[in-house]
Order: C-alpha cells, then structure tokens, then sequence
C-alpha cells in the first residue's frame, strides 16, 4: 500500500493532492475521519497528516495544522543551513584555487579565459562588474546579505541595473526580510518595475551576483575590498544551483512572511529561538539575520517574555516546549536573558 501511494501521490505535506486536502481538511473540521474514507489517499498516514485513533481503530485522527507548519518551517531551515554550508565549503576551495591561480598567473602573465581571477581593490572589482555588465543578455541572479540596504550600496550599482533593464535582461535579487523595511530598497524595486524580481530569506549566503549564468563574483575577503570573478563552468553551475535552491525557499517580497502559528511571537523571533538553539552569541545571531544587536537582544527579551522565562537556560525550555525548534538541539547558553 506504501509503494501504491508514492506512485499516484508523489508530493509532501507542503502540496498535498486535491483528495489529500479534502480529506485531511474534513478530519481537522471533525477531528477525525473514518478509516474507509481515507484509503483512497494513503499519502495523508505516509505524511504523518492522520494516524491512528487509540481509543477506535477504525478511526483515523489529524495532526494539528500548527504542528504541520512547524514541521514544515523547520524542513526549510534545515534546507538553508545545509546550502549555506556547502557554499561556505566551496568558498574555502575557492580561495584556495585562487592562491594557486596568482601564483601561476605571476609566472604566465594574464589571459582571456582566466577561470578564477583574484580582484585586488574595489576600481579593479568595480571595472570588472561593468565588463560584465556589458556582455549579459538574459539574466542577472544576485544574493544581497545584511538588513536594511543602505541608499549608497543601491546607488553605486543603479547605472548597471538600469542599463541592464533597457537591454532587456531580468533580474532575480535575494534578500534577508529586514531587508523589506527599508524604504530605499522599495524604491529601487518600483524604479526597476518587472525588470526584477526579488524574495527574502530569515538569512542568505554572502555577497553573490551571477551574469547569464556565465561569469560569478563573491567577496574574497571579509571586508569585500577583494573578489573572486569564476568563469569555470563547473564552479558557475554549482553556484546557480545554489541561488535556485534558496530562491525556491524564499519568499517574494510582494507576500508577507508566514505566520508562526504560535501566539505573540514574530517570524524573526521564531529564526531568533533557532540559532539560539544552535548554541550562537548575540552577534553571531544579529549578523546572519541584518540586524543590529541591540534590536537581536531586544527581540530576545520579548521572545522571553512570552514565553515566561527568566535566563537563557529556562527560554532554551520553553522554546522546546512551544515547538520552536527541536528540543534535542538545543544548546542555549545559561547566562541571564537582560
């Protein structure tokens, strides 16, 4: 019965079939749904969407709607933590390649064609992003990190996008959701019309801007005055792939950001209670979601508040007690929450 299932209802929790939805949705209106009625769909017990009433076994019961979503926010941010590790871990092979380039480069002179070329200085990254400007036709992908995006970082890059918009080229543009209170962004965006398109993440990788799938520029260094321009297939390939598995998980700016299904506590704070159930300080925690520490600590003190904790060791409890995160995972720091 397992395999019949898989076969006519290839899907998850998160796009259930037409009959799936029926059934589930009149079992939850209910609180449970006979047994009989639930054999035409065998992806709802395969999904953990109904199971078994104790008390009467011709029965079936539902799984709460809040408990699904968790499940299912918690899938997505395993999903990001993994793509965000394996960027991390080209990124090292990158900068490793790349010393090994320079070297060779000193001893052979530039050429065209240079698979990973080392961009020493911001005229030189600057020239370099025009060039590439100048040949894209299709398409530009790009992962813009941090908060709220300052009007100089929109303006300096302004000409490329709108010389880009008059060739016709699209545009797709990942941001981290602080990123949709800043009033600069919005009018960028409003500037640029259906050029680009643009969606947000609880948190992206670093700097990543890819032309016509070809040429791709990310940070070398952590104060961005050095960058890396790849032109190897396979390494342009693998960051496309990337930025496709994060854009797939992000959601458009022009939606709002899902509900947590858990009273009194923000889609921020929700991403606040996971990394901190990772073990992260503070500032770790303020950086990988744009925002200032003061305002992540902030968030911290409403977040126990809520929950009715007194000190990081007693919110690490609770946090796993609402269904924030999984309670094996946690790694809360004991230290007071002021």
């Amino acid at each position: 019965m397992a395999g019949h299932g898989t076969e006519e209802h290839p899907h998850g929790a998160d796009r259930l079939c037409e009959a799936g939805d029926r059934v589930y949705s009149r079992a939850v209106r209910r609180g449970r749904v006979a047994r009989a009625d639930a054999e035409a769909v065998p992806c709802l017990l395969e999904l953990a969407l109904l199971h078994p009433d104790p008390d009467d076994m011709d029965w079936l019961v539902p799984t709460s709607p809040q408990e699904v979503m968790t499940r299912l926010l918690r899938g997505v941010h395993d999903e990001v933590r993994e793509s965000q590790r394996r960027v991390g871990s080209a990124v090292a092979a990158f900068e490793w390649y790349a010393g090994l380039g320079s070297r060779l480069q000193a001893l052979t002179g530039p050429g065209e064609g240079t698979s990973i070329r080392v961009l020493d200085g911001l005229s030189r990254i600057q020239a370099a992003m025009d060039e590439a400007t100048e040949a894209c036709t299709t398409e530009v992908l790009t992962v813009q990190p941090g908060g709220i995006r300052r009007e100089e970082e929109l303006t300096e890059g302004l000409h490329r996008a709108l010389t880009l918009r008059g060739r016709g080229v699209r545009m797709r543009d990942l941001y981290t959701h602080v990123a949709r209170h800043g009033q600069g962004l919005l009018n960028y965006l409003e500037l640029m019309g259906d050029a680009v398109q643009a969606r947000t993440l609880d948190e992206v990788i670093d700097r990543l801007i890819l032309f016509d799938r070809k040429v791709a520029f990310i940070p070398a260094n952590t104060d961005r005055t050095m960058a890396l321009e790849l032109r190897h297939p396979a390494l342009v390939e693998y960051l496309v792939t990337v930025f496709e598995r994060l854009w797939r998980l992000a959601v458009p700016l022009t939606a709002p950001l899902p509900d947590t299904g858990i009273e009194g506590i923000s889609h921020r704070e929700q991403s606040i209670a996971a990394l901190l159930a990772e073990g992260h300080q503070d500032a770790v925690i303020a950086e990988r979601l744009g925002i200032s520490v003061r305002t992540c600590r902030a968030h911290i003190a409403r977040l126990s508040e809520t929950l009715g904790a007194a000190s990081r060791t007693q919110l690490g409890v609770r946090i796993a007690q609402v269904g924030l995160v999984r309670a094996a995972a946690l790694g809360v720091p004991g230290q007071s929450v002021h």
